[in-house]
């Protein structure tokens, strides 16, 4: 710890997914071993780090709402904006009044020597990079709860798809080595965690970088001592192997929880998208889980309102996610994204039918959800609780994601507990007793 820093604090606001969020983590740590307190964003703090998102304008609108209010509660604070947003719009965001420093794809995690610069020289530092020179890997994992952790095992994507920004904001498809990623693991085991959660852009294209697979990787990790619970991030539907599915349904460790994306029921619609499936492979996938993992929570992602989405295409994907055998629905709405091949497409989806649209898939999510709740009452599973009050209850997970609730006690925080599911607290989560 360095003395100067003692007195320093430090927040993080994290936008957007679990890859994020393991990143901030990463980058937290290194302040608080220098001496910085790390501390909540709404409170006071010297610097204050947006880690961005920008999937969706929405995204992008969080970021810029951030820094309006960091500077009305603090106007001496530095503000530093990291991360995808930051990649694709550094200039912008640099325009913003109350912003100190924007660090993209390359620069992020050397965030902290750049806080140092700007502290000698009271100059605004932007760096973003031509992203095709991105070639590092930067391994990350989350750290603070003190159940699970994300483990960042890939970052990067080389798919085209149509409306998507992330391969120009976090560049080529890259990942550590299988020995570096398991010892990551280990350090994460000797931290007391007994969950991983594996995450990245395109985490199924494990090993492109190096030679190696998902599959390899993962039949290592099983047998990191310590780490009772491993769960797989989205995984693409392609990706998603049949060996992958075999190893999981026999592991102890990896769990039948599976996120998986579709975007579209309509093969018109995928091919629109330049996804790299049809439906029908999808639907391949979801039976061949259930037909080895009955009880697998599998999680769908969905876009509504692509370009070109008639109300015919969308009753093909409606129809074709009723029918799947899946446990929930993850709906998106389509934003167009500046610079993206779909901002260009014809036959642009009103956001009154957008919004629509979504509200309906919504609700089929919620019958599925349900479902899924009820078919298993009355079974045996094992959960795993989590360290977090709220107005006196504590909340755990089972293996295939079922949420559960029980009176708080630290007695059983961090434990793996096998209870039998009697009753539902609501519609999405089972109420125990001890």
């Amino acid at each position: 710890m360095e003395l100067q820093y003692q007195n320093k604090k430090v927040a993080f606001h994290t936008l957007g997914c679990k890859l994020n969020f393991s990143e901030s983590s990463t980058i937290a740590r290194e302040f608080t071993e220098k001496g910085y307190q790390r501390v909540k964003f709404e409170e006071h703090a010297d610097v204050y780090v947006i880690n961005t998102c920008t999937v969706t304008e929405q995204a992008d609108k969080k970021c810029r709402q951030s820094v309006k209010k960091i500077i009305k509660q603090n106007p001496n604070a530095l503000v530093a904006v990291i991360g995808c947003y930051a990649q694709l719009k550094s200039k912008e965001i640099m325009a913003i009044p109350g912003v100190g420093i924007v660090l993209g794809a390359n620069e992020k995690f050397n965030l902290f020597q750049y806080i140092e610069q700007h502290e000698k020289t009271q100059q605004g530092v932007e760096h973003s990079c031509e992203i095709d020179s991105v070639v590092k890997f930067d391994p990350a994992y989350s750290s603070g709860d003190r159940t699970r952790s994300f483990l960042k095992i890939q970052d990067g994507c080389n798919y085209p798809c149509t409306y998507c920004t992330i391969p120009n904001a976090r560049g080529k498809s890259r990942n550590a080595n299988i020995v570096d990623t398991v010892n990551q693991a280990k350090e994460i085991a000797v931290k007391g965690y007994k969950e991983i959660i594996l995450t990245g852009v395109n985490i199924g294209d494990f090993g492109r970088s190096t030679g190696e697979s998902f599959l390899q990787l993962i039949q290592e990790l099983d047998n990191v001592e310590g780490i009772e619970r491993y769960r797989i991030s989205s995984i693409e539907p392609n990706l998603l192997k049949d060996e992958i599915i075999e190893f999981v349904s026999k592991s102890r460790k990896f769990l039948p929880h599976f996120h998986i994306p579709l975007q579209s029921g309509s093969n018109d619609i995928l091919a629109l998208m330049k996804r790299r499936y049809r439906r029908e492979v999808f639907a391949d996938r979801i039976l061949k889980i259930k037909a080895l993992m009955p009880s697998a929570f599998i999680g769908v992602d969905v876009i509504v309102g692509f370009p070109g989405e008639s109300d015919e295409k969308f009753k093909e994907t409606y129809d074709f996610l009723a029918g799947l055998d899946v446990s929930f629905l993850h709906v998106f709405s389509y934003s167009v994204r500046p610079g993206t091949p779909a901002a260009d497409m014809p036959e642009k989806v009103s956001s009154s039918t957008i919004q629509e649209r979504s509200k309906v898939l919504h609700l089929l999510s919620d019958h599925k959800h349900q479902d899924f709740y009820i078919q298993s009452m009355n079974r045996n599973e094992i959960v795993l609780f989590e360290a977090k009050n709220e107005s006196g209850k504590m909340f755990g997970f089972t293996r295939n994601y079922l949420k559960v609730e029980t009176p708080f006690s630290k007695d059983l925080i961090n434990q793996l507990i096998e209870l039998r599911l009697e009753k539902l607290s609501n519609k999405n989560c089972f109420k125990v007793q001890f």
